[in-house]
């Protein structure tokens, strides 16, 4: 075992861990003893939901500063208060085994239907740790009309019935603050890219003429 690894578990201990429900995603409930920092072990009790990891990445117009979402029924979302269950996302998906930048490469086309060239990994993220163990790697990549290969939608065979939605990046941004997009990786990118890209220029400095040589 490796130093990390001691290090890791020193303030862990799992007693015993019950297979719940392995259907789509696995489901799990572990007793587990916590070190507290008086260096006393704690009994817990956790539930752990484990669908894989996933990417999503913000696909943007740099020029226009327009950017690209997804429309799609979200049965979570509705069941717990949400009007329609229709949520404006950034595109994402699981990795299945894929490399981060291979799967995101993947679902943008499948789901935008815009075939992406160079992207950039900006940072991952732990999204309810409390639990679910997905950790999702965020992206963001310029597009243009020209990258455009589908029309998008999602894969029928897996049940996917999303709308491509193109609009401003200042218009998302609004529609943030009225509580239309409710999504949190979306806000997250749309937040970074209203600091990253909309920031405005730098001015330029002012000069003073110089007073004549006598």
């Amino acid at each position: 075992m490796s130093t990390a690894q001691t290090s890791r578990d020193a303030h862990v201990r799992i007693l015993e861990s019950t297979l719940l429900c392995d259907d789509w995603s696995e489901l799990r409930r572990t007793h587990l003893e916590l070190r507290g920092p008086d260096g006393s072990w704690t009994p817990q009790v956790r539930e752990t939901y484990d669908r894989g990891n996933g990417a999503t990445i913000l696909l943007y117009e740099p020029t226009a500063l327009t950017v690209v979402l997804v429309r799609q029924f979200r049965y979570p979302a509705y069941v717990n208060g949400h009007p329609d269950g229709m949520l404006l996302e950034t595109p994402a998906g699981l990795l299945d085994g894929d490399a981060p930048e291979v799967a995101i490469r993947r679902e943008a086309e499948e789901e935008t239907g815009l075939r992406v060239g160079a992207v950039r990994r900006l940072f991952e993220v732990f999204m309810s740790p409390g639990s679910v163990t997905e950790r999702v790697a965020f992206f963001a990549a310029p597009y243009s009309p020209a990258d455009r290969v589908g029309a998008g939608g999602g894969v029928a065979a897996e049940g996917e019935q999303i709308e491509v939605v193109e609009l401003p990046l200042a218009e998302a941004l609004r529609a943030v603050e009225r509580g239309e997009i409710v999504d949190g990786k979306t806000i997250m990118l749309l937040q970074w890219a209203d600091r990253a890209l909309a920031a405005p220029a730098p001015t330029a400095p002012v000069l003073t003429p110089e007073p004549p040589q006598c």
